[in-house]
């Protein structure tokens, strides 16, 4: 397939990216400024994309991003330090931003002869994020078959779906993935925090895929006290 792949410059969207290079064609990379806490993963994405070869596209959406407020990663709100599966993690949804994000991409495919659309939501996003569980994987596709009836046959290529982010781990590892040119942490400072909900999933990630992590990390051992909390 003639694939676009929606990439955040994380490392769940860069492993997907080299996947997508491997077993299909990669059409290109897009990305968005939505207005987030901070742009420095909108980097990782542009290496990701000189990697591979690909176009890059950065969608500047921060006009839209201004209205969706009261999230901790478009708004004066204090990012949370745990494990990424605990209820206070909800303070970093941003409304409706996977829908937006998705509709705009189905468009550029539309628009470019593309076959299919990917996105990297995976199996530990659905704690938090009712945008990437598999109902909605499900009704976005039937909204778009309606809404391009006639004009275009696109596919929501969600591979990661139902897996975890170990799962992805060993996935970009078998793909090369550069994993020290990925960025996860919501913080955005010179290294990742370690203590951010997304730094303990990296890290756990890692951890349970028995692949060494390149990461530096503020505190690299603070997801063993998160993991812990969270199982007691």
């Amino acid at each position: 397939m003639k694939t676009l792949v929606i990439c955040s410059g994380g490392l769940d969207s860069v492993s997907l990216a080299h996947k997508v290079a491997a077993e299909h064609q990669l059409a290109s990379l897009l990305s968005f400024d939505y207005g987030q806490r901070h742009r420095k993963e909108l980097g990782f994405a542009a290496l990701c994309a000189e990697r591979l070869n690909v176009l890059h596209r950065i969608i500047d959406i921060r006009e839209i991003g201004r209205g969706l407020s009261g999230s901790a990663l478009t708004d004066s709100v204090d990012v949370p330090d745990g494990h990424y599966a605990e209820d206070r993690m909800k303070v970093t949804v941003v409304p409706n931003r996977n829908a937006i994000m998705l509709a705009t991409a189905f468009g550029f495919a539309a628009a470019q002869g593309a076959e299919a659309v990917a996105t990297a939501v995976h199996g530990g996003d659905h704690f938090i994020y009712p945008d990437c569980r598999p109902a909605f994987i499900d009704a976005f596709q039937m909204m778009q078959d309606r809404a391009l009836d006639g004009y275009a046959n696109i596919r929501l290529h969600a591979p990661y779906v139902n897996l975890t982010k170990a799962d992805i781990v060993e996935d970009g590892a078998r793909y090369g993935t550069q994993f020290a040119e990925t960025w996860s942490c919501y913080k955005g400072g010179e290294r990742h925090c370690g203590r951010c909900g997304t730094c303990v999933e990296r890290r756990e990630a890692f951890h349970l895929a028995q692949h060494p992590d390149p990461t530096n990390y503020e505190d690299a051992d603070f997801w063993l006290e998160a993991l812990h909390r969270r199982n007691v």
